[in-house]
């Protein structure tokens, strides 16, 4: 560590001391300093981790006319560690790699890794496939903004949203995250089970100066890493989990899709049978239940024929019930299912 950064912690040490003595628990490096990958002018990433508001009073931004370089001691709350123990994103070097150079409070240590082993849990478990969904869907709103704005300077904003967003989901999917800055990024994407395409569309956003060709990259993009995603899925055999989604999906739509065409209702046959592709489409992605095309055959011009296409769904939907070894709980009126729901 050189001189400058080692003045600067003990400056932070010596003013928790006299202004907020009980507010600092521990101090990190991370970054470029804490990776030994400085260049001529890299400033400082410090972990300073706070236990109250006080400690605030600790955080502040300089620049050093000497050597030209701006730093910015800014302070973390316990509360945002335990954030980023949840893996919202994959920037978790500050917690996962930050070399801790002085320590006040023990417990406060002793959480932190506590913290790290979370993280380390939850990365190679399927928990972390619930963020990759949630990072893919904050890509698409970001893909959809750029849609919507009209000025390039705006499509290149929401453009660096959904690549954040889909290098997140990338690295959280295969149990990884950043170690470190945003100039080795896609030295670390490159590291991983990716196509080189998923690299070079990056690069031609970045350098697209056309709205059109950028939204068609960023298009791209999240298609590929969607596509990406499914065919690292192995999903399940049909198994008794499946038991009464049947049922649920004929109580639920079935009727409402005739009730639809008898009343020549356009809109709720539509939004009935999206219904009905969105829970097959959920079922589908954990569970192998063949092809899903509802929407595909959707017709506008005879709902009746809607009325078909839904009991056709439902009798292939019976196929994969029989595969889990369940049947569709069926009885000739009330009094049978009386009879049998109170004898269980």
């Amino acid at each position: 560590m050189n001189d400058v950064n080692q003045k600067i912690i003990r400056a932070v040490i010596d003013k928790a001391n006299k202004i907020c003595p009980d507010s600092l628990a521990l101090i990190g490096i991370y970054g470029s300093a804490g990776t030994c990958d400085e260049y001529l002018r890299s400033d400082l990433d410090l972990l300073i981790l706070i236990e109250d508001d006080e400690g605030m009073k600790l955080g502040t931004g300089f620049i050093l006319d000497d050597m030209n370089i701006g730093y910015d001691i800014y302070c973390t709350p316990l509360s945002g560690l335990r954030y980023d123990a949840e893996c919202h994103h994959a920037r978790l070097s500050k917690l996962m790699d930050s070399r801790i150079v002085y320590v006040k409070k023990q417990d406060k240590y002793d959480e932190l890794m506590e913290l790290r082993a979370e993280v380390n849990k939850l990365l190679s478990s399927e928990e972390r496939f619930k963020r990759v969904c949630e990072l893919v869907g904050k890509a698409k709103m970001a893909y959809a903004n750029a849609c919507l704005y009209e000025t390039l300077g705006q499509v290149r904003v929401e453009a660096c949203g959904v690549i954040t967003f889909v290098n997140d989901a990338m690295m959280l999917y295969h149990g990884r995250y950043f170690k470190r800055g945003v100039k080795r990024t896609l030295e670390e994407l490159a590291l991983l089970p990716v196509d080189d395409v998923f690299i070079d569309t990056i690069r031609g956003i970045v350098v697209s100066k056309d709205i059109s060709q950028l939204r068609d990259l960023l298009k791209d993009l999240i298609i590929y890493t969607e596509d990406h995603f499914r065919q690292e899925i192995v999903k399940a055999n049909p198994s008794g989990e499946l038991s009464g989604t049947y049922e649920e999906i004929y109580s639920n739509w079935r009727n409402k899709v005739l009730e639809a065409a008898d009343n020549d209702d356009h809109y709720a046959s539509f939004m009935n049978m999206c219904s009905l592709q969105l829970m097959l489409s959920e079922i589908g992605g954990r569970v192998e239940i063949g092809p899903v095309s509802v929407m595909e055959e959707y017709n506008p011009d005879s709902l009746y024929d809607n009325v078909k296409i839904f009991d056709h769904c439902l009798n292939r939907y019976e196929q994969v019930y029989q595969e889990a070894g369940l049947n569709v709980r069926r009885y000739s009126d009330v009094d049978e299912f009386v009879k049998d729901y109170l004898s269980e």
